[in-house]
């Protein structure tokens, strides 16, 4: 078999074969095939596409190029979510303590932000103390005994993805569906979870940036991980603005805290509770949707999920006072409000701008060596449709120096689109495929 005979294979549109699959991944984690090939047939795949048969066998050749974790040792039905990424997308901050405290079992492994894109260990990690680091028995062991767990990911699991991702994102490959799809459950499959439900965002700020793209999207995953043995369920939302009303880290936390006490109940509780309840419903804790929000919505007003989430903070080695104390956790001290500079509503708020926003104040990064400033970030007042009054306050920049604060106001003013008519704001989540 030779690489240069499968790259025309499939720049010809041909249909390659799980045999040939598996050995072009193979030999690529191995190094037997270089970059350049693999780039090459990279650049195929994204032209001629892949059809199902392909995209399952591509995403079970990444799985077994390294590890899996075993969860036998988790008593009960396991659960597992995933994001496609966005800006002020601190989801598993709520939705973990919400599903535990109704009885599953969260298995979650994490990654660091990259870009304009926050991490959820980076969130964490404004916790004094908080680490991601453990084995897989302390893993097992902290999900039994707090019904959650949030570990970094290594570097055994899916090395070809590693390997893969670094190429296409140099290669201008990245927007190929059966590469996407092949990324994300080929992770998600090797952590070995029963359940697994997928946010699939669509919009400015997202990777899909229509909604017809984000389904096709969901239908491919949903497809993928459900013949990999796997109940699957993806959830189509809305990332046309940043999600909730915080975009940075520290600051994310304490929105995700506010909201687990039940005082924010917008679109950041509406997204945990349509994810919550397909997690439920599919790990057969709740009869039905309306069964399972109820309980989901009983954990948060009666404090349990709160509870769960400062077990978790105390076990990781965090400073769990922080989760009731808000001033323990870090913000930056030099605080600006941007003004609206006339009257009207809401039309727009460019999402990817905002990140970039806290990035250049510190709170993303450029490289992935770059420092994490927990403590800058933004806050947003006015969301689409609100009405704002000329000289009202649209958000406040958390900065550690005035100049950084004065530029970084100036770029969030420019995020925003204030039309003279009323906006109508289209539905948060857009579809379930089941």
């Amino acid at each position: 078999m030779r690489m240069s005979d499968l790259i025309m294979k499939k720049r010809d549109g041909g249909v390659l074969t799980d045999e040939e699959i598996r050995w072009m991944i193979d030999g690529y984690t191995k190094g037997d095939i270089p970059d350049y090939q693999m780039s090459a047939m990279c650049m195929a795949i994204f032209f001629a596409g892949m059809d199902m048969d392909e995209t399952y066998a591509l995403t079970m050749a990444m799985l077994d190029s390294g590890e899996r974790i075993d969860l036998s040792g988790i008593q009960g039905v396991k659960a597992d979510k995933h994001s496609t990424g966005g800006v002020g997308d601190k989801t598993s901050l709520l939705l973990c303590p919400m599903v535990a405290a109704c009885g599953v079992k969260m298995a979650k492994l994490s990654g660091r932000g990259l870009g304009h894109t926050g991490g959820t260990i980076d969130k964490l990690e404004s916790f004094a103390g908080f680490s991601v680091e453990m084995t897989d028995e302390q893993f097992i062991r902290q999900v039994n005994q707090v019904g959650f767990a949030i570990a970094g990911q290594t570097a055994d699991i899916c090395p070809a993805d590693k390997k893969l991702y670094a190429l296409r994102d140099v290669t201008g490959t990245v927007a190929s569906l059966p590469l996407i799809v092949s990324s994300i459950l080929c992770k998600k499959l090797a952590v070995g979870a029963d359940v697994i439900v997928l946010d699939v965002k669509c919009g400015s700020g997202a990777f899909m940036q229509t909604e017809e793209a984000a389904m096709g999207l969901a239908n491919a995953l949903v497809e993928v991980g459900r013949r990999a043995g796997k109940k699957v369920v993806a959830v189509v939302t809305d990332m046309d603005e940043p999600l909730g009303a915080t975009v940075g880290n520290a600051i994310e936390v304490h929105e995700a805290l506010a909201t687990l006490r039940g005082e924010y109940r917008g679109e950041l509780m509406e997204l945990c509770l349509a994810l919550g309840t397909q997690i439920l419903r599919e790990s057969g804790v709740a009869a039905d949707d309306e069964t399972a929000r109820a309980m989901l919505e009983k954990a948060v007003e009666s404090g349990a999920a709160l509870e769960r989430f400062a077990a978790f903070v105390k076990a990781q080695g965090g400073d769990s006072a922080a989760v009731y104390d808000k001033s323990l956790l870090p913000l930056a001290p030099v605080r600006k409000d941007v003004l609206a500079d006339r009257a009207g509503y809401v039309k727009h708020i460019q999402a990817e701008d905002v990140g970039l926003v806290s990035m250049h104040l510190g709170g993303g990064r450029a490289a992935k060596g770059d420092d994490i400033d927990p403590g800058v970030g933004v806050a947003l007042y006015k969301k689409v449709g609100d009405a704002v009054a000329a000289g009202e306050r649209l958000g406040t920049v958390f900065a550690r120096t005035e100049q950084a604060a004065d530029q970084a106001a100036g770029m969030l003013l420019d995020c925003y689109e204030i039309v003279p008519e009323k906006v109508e704001r289209a539905p948060y989540v857009k579809g379930v495929v089941k």
